[in-house]
């Protein structure tokens, strides 16, 4: 959900404000939407990305056999650490989780769809669409 967002606000010309390789003078207003964006970026940049959601994915949000799917140990409802706890409610709890994976794969038919074009026509901006 996060990446659709991402996709359109990165298409309408709105970046982060500074430098995202301060050693390759790359800025982040410099930087391209879309697919382009994937030879922009430093190798070390997307290492750094794939450091650090292997280390959410095997150390704080450690999949536990013995809890249901979502209930991380460090997690509050549906793995958001929010010092809410777990939900007491079963049928809730199983609702919100359905409802959640509904809008995940959505979301990811959404992204995909938007790649697919941006391959095809060429651009992430507002001619797109």
């Amino acid at each position: 959900m996060i990446a659709t967002i991402g996709y359109f606000v990165t298409g309408l010309g709105y970046r982060f404000p500074g430098m995202l390789s301060p050693s390759m003078g790359i800025s982040f207003e410099g930087c391209p939407g879309g697919l382009e964006a994937i030879n922009a970026v430093p190798a070390l940049g997307w290492a750094q990305w794939f450091i650090f959601c292997g280390l959410i994915d095997t150390g704080f949000l450690r999949d536990d056999p013995a809890r249901g799917p979502g209930d991380f140990k460090n997690g509050g409802i549906l793995g958001v650490p929010n010092a809410s706890g777990p939900m007491n409610d079963a049928e809730g709890r199983k609702r919100k989780l359905n409802a959640e994976l509904a809008n995940g794969r959505l979301a990811m038919v959404a992204i995909m769809g938007m790649l697919f074009q941006n391959g095809t026509v060429g651009t992430s901006g507002p001619e797109m669409w």
